[in-house]
């Protein structure tokens, strides 16, 4: 089993087999396109996707109403919100939802990363209010939910994994949403999450290949997804699997959909994560400010289009 971004990295190690023949066509006809794009690579699939990873919103209901929760400047003046700015998984959200890519349609790797230039700028400087709210809480070591439980937080960004955690600090007063708009330079802008996926895949140079490539396609199949949902509540990919009345399946669906983009699977993405961690905890520190924002900005760009192992190789030549 692996999370879908660790693709690009097997296929390179020969330790994933590309997926053909009625493999292929069970992939391709029981998942959506945006999971089907998730376990692509180069133009070939090369896992079978079991379950989506992406995240979304838990709030309480008691504090926001339905028409509070659409925007997140509105959430803020009136509750407490915890976002794990620190968190380089979550903080591309803001700069997503303002025009900002990643290699293009995140397909592209020639066209690397564009977190610079006035619209990042702008988005930074949003961050830097943002911190300086008192209403927001930076979400870092299980502070969202704990503020959650003691109600001196209102509204939290994660995914399933904590559903069963949000439900007992939350009880009746138990929402989720997917992802509110946010608003920069009076544009308002929507927050974008991550998509990608969980998925098995089969290493080619497993003794029975053909055996292990069945049992893939078995332990991802629809009777094995439903079996996750009902014994463990794993969501499933499965589009034959329809949970009308699971709040977090349709939460997700409508971050899949609506409010997400795919988490891209180019081996340069592995030059975003420091950088992006380092805005956040910086942001934190106070170290980003309004007169610094631009710069800090563009230097956060230029980090994440630089290639830390190759210029470590050459370093040491």
């Amino acid at each position: 089993m692996l999370a879908n971004d660790n693709i690009p990295d097997l296929v390179s190690a020969n330790a994933l087999s590309e997926l053909g023949g009625t493999y292929l066509d069970q992939v391709k006809s029981t998942n959506s396109d945006t999971i089907v794009t998730s376990v692509t690579y180069k133009d070939s699939v090369y896992a079978f996707p079991f379950t989506s990873n992406t995240w979304f919103m838990y709030y309480d209901k008691s504090v926001f109403t339905d028409d509070d929760i659409k925007s997140f400047d509105t959430m803020l003046s009136k509750g407490k919100v915890s976002f794990p700015l620190s968190n380089s998984w979550y903080i591309q959200a803001f700069y997503a939802g303002n025009g900002c890519t990643l290699f293009g349609d995140g397909t592209d790797e020639a066209a690397g990363i564009d977190f610079g230039g006035d619209k990042a700028a702008a988005v930074t400087n949003y961050l830097v209010d943002l911190v300086a709210n008192p209403n927001f809480i930076n979400d870092q070591d299980g502070a969202g939910i704990a503020g959650l439980r003691d109600g001196s937080v209102n509204a939290i960004f994660s995914g399933s994994w904590d559903a069963a955690s949000v439900k007992e600090a939350l009880g009746d007063n138990y929402g989720v949403a997917a992802l509110p708009t946010f608003t920069v330079d009076g544009n308002e802008c929507q927050m974008k999450s991550f998509a990608g996926s969980k998925a098995i895949g089969v290493n080619p140079n497993c003794e029975n290949p053909q055996i292990a490539m069945s049992l893939a396609a078995y332990l991802s199949g629809e009777e094995a997804q439903q079996a996750h949902y009902d014994e463990r509540n794993i969501l499933p990919s499965n589009t034959n699997i329809t949970l009308a009345d699971d709040p977090i399946a349709t939460a997700t669906a409508d971050v899949l959909d609506h409010c997400s983009i795919m988490q891209p699977i180019v081996s340069a993405m592995s030059n975003y994560w420091s950088p992006a961690e380092n805005m956040g905890k910086n942001l934190i520190a106070g170290d980003v400010t309004h007169d610094n924002a631009a710069e800090k900005t563009e230097d956060m760009n230029t980090a994440m289009n630089t290639d830390v192992a190759a210029d470590a190789e050459e370093a040491t030549e």
